[in-house]
């Protein structure tokens, strides 16, 4: 199986479950959006992740605001270069038979206060053409983080799931 992680990571939380999901699907490639062209994406599963920003995926006013404060020393990294994630896909080229998954981080508080970016990231990824099997959210303890304990083993696990869901002529 041919499969990749994309993720956009502001603090490196999202990157982190990204990496603990690639090593479910069995070390699956993991890249940022701007370490992937959208149509350099021929994998039978693309797996697609982002931090929750104001109930949604992350817009260019939260990651500007992600800038200023990591410029008032915070822990955000360099990932918030473009093209952000929500541009990425809006420039994906279509599939008609991969399959896909969405995920993201969220603060540890119910999802109706707090929203969920995999509703968006798979939506986005159905209008691509893809078949998207799953989505989760994954929880951090704070806005920068740390992750919730236990959210990566449960990464890894929700990695070798979505491995387990493929149909056996894309699996081996």
């Amino acid at each position: 199986m041919n499969a990749i992680v994309i993720c956009e990571s502001i603090y490196g939380n999202t990157r982190a479950v990204a990496e603990a999901i690639a090593e479910g699907l069995g070390d699956a490639r993991v890249a940022s959006p701007a370490e992937l062209s959208p149509d350099a994406t021929e994998a039978d599963l693309l797996v697609v992740g982002g931090p929750t920003h104001v109930h949604s995926m992350a817009s260019a006013r939260t990651r500007r605001a992600a800038v200023q404060a990591a410029r008032e020393g915070s822990t955000a990294t360099a990932a918030t270069a473009d093209p952000a994630l929500r541009d990425w896909l809006a420039e994906l080229t279509p599939s008609h038979h991969a399959y896909a998954a969405a995920f993201d981080t969220r603060l540890d508080r119910p999802e109706w206060l707090t929203g969920a970016a995999s509703h968006g990231i798979a939506k986005r990824l159905r209008r691509h053409g893809y078949k998207v099997l799953d989505t989760s959210s994954f929880l951090v303890a704070a806005g920068e983080g740390p992750l919730v304990d236990g959210e990566l083993e449960r990464a890894r696990r929700w990695g070798a799931d979505l491995a387990a869901t493929l149909p056996a002529t894309v699996a081996s």
